[in-house]
This record gives C-alpha cells, structure tokens and sequence, in this order.
C-alpha cells in the first residue's frame, strides 16, 4: 500500500492543506518544474493562489524533505518529488528540458570528492548541460 500525500505531510508534521496537495499533485504530473510554472498549472487547475504562496509552499515541502530542488545554471530553481536517491540532471541547453540522471556508482554521494579533513560528503549534484535529442533532431533537420 502507497502513502497517500495527506498521510505524507502529516508523517512530517506538516498540516494537510489543499494548497500544499496541489502542490504535490502538480509536481507528480510535471517534475522539475520552476514555481512560475506550478503557479501557471495551479491557475488553469482552478486554484486561487498567488506566486509567493507557491513559493511558500514549495519552501515548506522543501524542508520537510517531501521535494528536492536544485538550480540549473542561468535558470530559476526547480522542484521534483523524487529525493533522497542522489540522482543528478541532464539540462537542455536549447529547450529547458531537464531528464534525471541516475547515480552511477548507485550510493549517495555517487562521486567521490577529497573532502577537507573531518568533513562527510553526503550528496553530490552535478548537472550535465548539453542538448536533447529532440533539439539535436530539429538541427539535423534544419541542415
């Protein structure tokens, strides 16, 4: 049996509120989306909501280890309900897309880094920046 999200925010001393299950709901259907963007499906969803409520949200989801966010370089932070794996991200220069990129090794940290005396590496991000396979075809198709 599956946690639902309710049972998932009161686990982690959250109270259950629609704007934080709508949250959620929006992250599962759009991983590694930005809060503007949360806020935009929040909107068309029928969601009363403003863009700092978001951002509050996602901040609280954030601490409370049910979200992971990370920034990519040149690009507003993002949100994703997949945590606790140290998976890393692979970002279209092009488009935005952002793909998961498994952990290599299979352990966090999945990169290993000399550490300065007496310090514990417990994660490593690393984004690979390149350009997706959908990008590349319109160029082939463009030439």
């Amino acid at each position: 049996m599956t946690e639902t999200d309710a049972e998932l925010l009161r686990e982690r001393g959250l109270r259950v509120t629609q704007g934080r299950l709508a949250v959620l709901d929006v992250l599962e259907r759009m991983p590694h989306a930005d809060a503007e963007s949360v806020h935009r499906a929040l909107e068309a969803a029928g969601h009363d909501t403003s863009v700092q409520s978001v951002h509050n949200v996602l901040g609280d989801l954030t601490a409370a280890g049910l979200l992971r966010r990370f920034e990519p370089e040149r690009s507003p932070a993002r949100y994703e309900r997949r945590v606790d794996d140290n998976h890393h991200h692979a970002l279209c220069a092009r488009c935005g897309r952002v793909e998961d990129v498994d952990c290599v090794i299979g352990e966090a940290p999945c990169l290993h880094a000399d550490a300065p005396p007496g310090f514990t590496v417990q994660a490593a991000e690393v984004t690979f920046v390149g350009v997706c396979a959908d990008c590349s075809g319109r160029e082939a198709d463009a030439a």
